[in-house]
């Protein structure tokens, strides 16, 4: 997630617009550039981004609240290439209303439903013969979630990293009206790079991880740059009771959080933990924030493939 607050500390804005010092396995990573594309979904483009062979089994990943796909650009290639131990094909969009996608008049389950599903299809995520597993961030496990419940006979499996879904009393209803939030023109790359910030605020050492995300987070326009979210989208979204879904989920699952997680309380997990199916499998990281696979990618990676060979 990106914001736009301000906050004492800037992360990016020590480094005057140059990207930081990067260690051998991101750039390794980010050197297997995904194939780029768009799927209309709905009356609405959807950026679809693609790694891996045709044919092996399917792998999509499902980002958070103002992000985008690129968001799994440095954790994808380690499931999709073979020179980094992935036998998957796998695929990341940005929603409706973030990334390079169109925005929508109205945002709900069902269309944030359609576009996965478009994906799958459009990636060939099925083409191997097996159902995909779905892997939702943060708010992209809200969708994922509805499809675990309302289609699991789509699904191989799905996994929730750092889904918080408090207590009904304790329910986040959204943010409150914004008037003009996320559509501040900065006048050059470097001022807008040092307004990035992650919300929830959290510590971020992997700035190098940062720095892609907030430059794709970006795009130019008349008199400089903005974020690419729509800003209105929280005023006009709708999803089912997401405690209700908890106990619907009908296919194989899996939680991951961050044992650091603000979202994340004990309170939080227990709730969670009580409405879903037992046979739920669980996955604290370590030393891990509500950003999981920015905080600790290479034990993500590692926690994931745990989770996928469970399901094998």
């Amino acid at each position: 997630m990106a914001d736009d607050q301000t906050l004492s500390t800037s992360l990016l804005g020590p480094f005057h617009g140059e990207p930081p010092p990067a260690p051998a396995w991101f750039e390794a990573a980010m050197a297997i550039e995904p194939e780029r594309s768009t799927i209309a979904v709905e009356g609405v483009d959807i950026e679809l981004l693609t790694w891996g062979e045709v044919g092996k089994p399917g792998l999509l990943f499902l980002h958070g609240n103002g992000a985008h796909a690129d968001w799994w650009s440095f954790i994808a290639p380690f499931f999709a290439h073979s020179s980094l131990g992935g036998d998957w094909r796998v695929a990341a969009i940005s929603w409706a209303g973030m990334g390079g996608s169109g925005w929508r008049q109205a945002y709900s389950a069902d269309t944030f439903a359609a576009e996965a599903f478009a994906a799958v299809e459009a990636a060939q995520l099925e083409a191997g013969g097996h159902k995909p597993i779905f892997v939702g961030h943060s708010f992209g496990g809200f969708p994922t979630l509805f499809c675990a419940a309302r289609h699991p006979e789509r699904l191989r499996g799905a996994i929730l990293v750092d889904t918080s879904i408090q207590p009904p009393e304790k329910r986040w209803k959204g943010p409150p009206p914004r008037s003009g939030f996320g559509t501040r023109v900065y006048p050059t790359l470097e001022e807008a790079l040092a307004r990035f910030r992650l919300a929830p605020p959290q510590p971020c050492e992997n700035l190098y991880i940062a720095d892609v995300i907030a430059r794709r987070s970006l795009k130019e326009v008349e008199g400089g740059w903005t974020w690419k979210f729509d800003p209105a989208i929280w005023q006009r979204f709708s999803m089912p009771d997401l405690g209700q879904l908890l106990g619907e989920i009908a296919c194989p699952a899996a939680l991951m959080w961050g044992e650091r997680s603000g979202l994340m309380h004990a309170e939080t997990l227990d709730y969670m933990i009580a409405q879903m199916p037992k046979d739920v499998l669980r996955l604290p990281i370590p030393d891990a924030d509500h950003h999981v696979m920015l905080d600790q990618p290479l034990a993500f990676v590692a926690g994931l493939r745990g989770l996928l060979a469970a399901w094998a």
